[in-house]
């Protein structure tokens, strides 16, 4: 049995992993699908200060008081981020990390530097996400009616300091780490580019999806055969 820590990317929860968690559940694994702070069933706990170290440490604390070794964590759109922090603050727990069409920034890099979206979405000073039109026409526009209906309603703003704030990366980059890398080729972003530097960087296996950036909705079953690992 392997311990699976899924993280979640930007207006997500610990919901968008229903389906592949299912499936790593029926193979006898123990999965975790954490939802984080200001986020989803979160909501309500957002609060000035919350950031991708922020997430990162609660990721870290789960690894501990779960006491999960040799754990498998995956991440996936800025949830990659959220993945790698974690992992530099709790480098003896970590087995395997899976960059699932995710962010990968270097220390220092912001995600306005990375991703480029229209203007048009919800800001407010704490957050900021897509309007539901934006959500239906956009983010989910690939996916069957009735799931792109129950993706949408789950969406929520998310941590404003995520987007704006550099990441603190000082020791992930110079670590030698056992990753797998996807990059979903009908997701504009984070873009090809993106996603194969840090595959480069981290020596990392290589996997493409012919499917757009949420492989947990659109693909789940060949992402938890990519999760599932060699």
């Amino acid at each position: 049995m392997t311990d699976f820590v899924l993280i979640h990317g930007a207006y997500q929860g610990g919901w968008i992993w229903k389906f592949v968690a299912e499936r790593l559940r029926a193979r006898g694994h123990n999965v975790l699908t954490p939802t984080l702070e200001g986020c989803a069933e979160r909501a309500h706990q957002l609060r000035t200060g919350i950031s991708t170290e922020t997430h990162g440490e609660e990721i870290a604390k789960l690894l501990y008081y779960y006491d999960l070794h040799d754990a498998v964590l995956v991440g996936t759109s800025s949830g990659g981020m959220v993945m790698a922090c974690a992992a530099e603050q709790a480098r003896d727990r970590i087995g395997r990390l899976v960059f699932a069409d995710a962010l990968a920034l270097l220390d220092g890099e912001r995600i306005l530097d990375v991703v480029k979206r229209p203007t048009t979405g919800i800001e407010t000073p704490l957050a900021r996400g897509p309007t539901r039109e934006d959500a239906v026409a956009r983010l989910f526009a690939e996916l069957d009616p009735g799931l792109r209906a129950w993706a949408c309603d789950r969406v929520t703003l998310h941590p404003a300091l995520v987007y704006s704030r550099p990441v603190k990366l000082e020791r992930f980059w110079d670590q030698t780490w056992d990753v797998d890398v996807l990059y979903c080729s009908r997701a504009p972003n984070p873009g090809e580019a993106h996603i194969r530097r840090a595959a480069d960087k981290l020596k990392a296996r290589w996997h493409v999806l012919d499917t757009g950036h949420y492989p947990m909705l659109s693909a789940p079953d060949p992402l938890a055969r990519i999760i599932l690992g060699p």
